[in-house]
């Protein structure tokens, strides 16, 4: 995964994904809420063949999908690529641009 200090790199480098770092801040601040509360929902929603709680968890860190999704907006970078750059498997890459 994506550490802090190669987190924060990205979100000071207007190059990479377009967008101030306070631009940025205020998109965490803003949608971070509602993805939680959307995913939560999905929990709690049936019919489910699982318990909330089973299966697999993120691997992504809200802020790092947001990045991956805007790198990918900007660049059209591979979901091999951010995958790799993530430390992830591919689907999650999928996954977390598709939300």
């Amino acid at each position: 995964m994506v550490g802090n200090p190669m987190r924060a790199a990205v979100i000071r480098s207007q190059q990479v994904t377009g967008l101030s770092s306070e631009v940025i801040a205020e998109l965490i601040a803003e949608v971070g809420p509602l993805w939680h509360e959307r995913h939560q929902a999905a929990l709690a929603s049936p019919p489910r063949r699982r318990a909330v709680g089973a299966g697999a968890k993120h691997k992504l860190v809200f802020v790092d999908r947001l990045l991956a999704t805007l790198v990918h907006l900007r660049h059209g970078v591979t979901h091999d690529v951010l995958a790799c750059w993530f430390g992830v498997d591919r689907a999650t890459i999928t996954r977390a641009i598709g939300e």
